[in-house]
């Protein structure tokens, strides 16, 4: 699995389905291209201080590398982001977690046509 690293790449995860766990939300979108799977990783200001936010990515980006190539979907990207339950959740719950919301996030996601379409009941208001 491939690094999620520009910004454009995240604001598109975004805007498709999410699955939420208490230490983390998973976000997803479908690629056009036959590239590898990318995840990408985000942890706010408000789940702590720096060596905080630091452990809660850190603790994420081992989750994702311990994951079977079969839980993911090919020619996806996904952010994960953190949330400030992921410093005191346990490891092997928070893993569990994260195939829960892979698995029902591929139940979401249409299989063809537009990814944005799947979330239409998650729409947030226009500002």
């Amino acid at each position: 699995m491939d690094r999620l690293k520009q910004r454009a790449d995240f604001v598109e995860a975004s805007a498709g389905p999410r699955m939420a766990s208490p230490a983390f939300v998973v976000q997803s979108r479908a690629r056009d291209d036959n590239g590898p799977v990318r995840v990408g990783f985000t942890v706010t200001k408000k789940v702590g201080s720096a060596p905080e936010r630091n452990r809660v990515r850190r603790r994420l980006r081992e989750l994702v590398k311990r994951l079977d190539a079969q839980a993911v979907r090919p020619h996806h990207d996904y952010v994960i982001v953190g949330r400030r339950a992921a410093l005191d959740r346990g490891f092997e719950t928070m893993f569990n977690d994260l195939r829960s919301a892979l698995s029902r996030l591929e139940q979401q996601t249409p299989k063809s046509g537009d990814p944005a379409k799947s979330r239409t009941h998650l729409t947030r208001p226009e500002r």
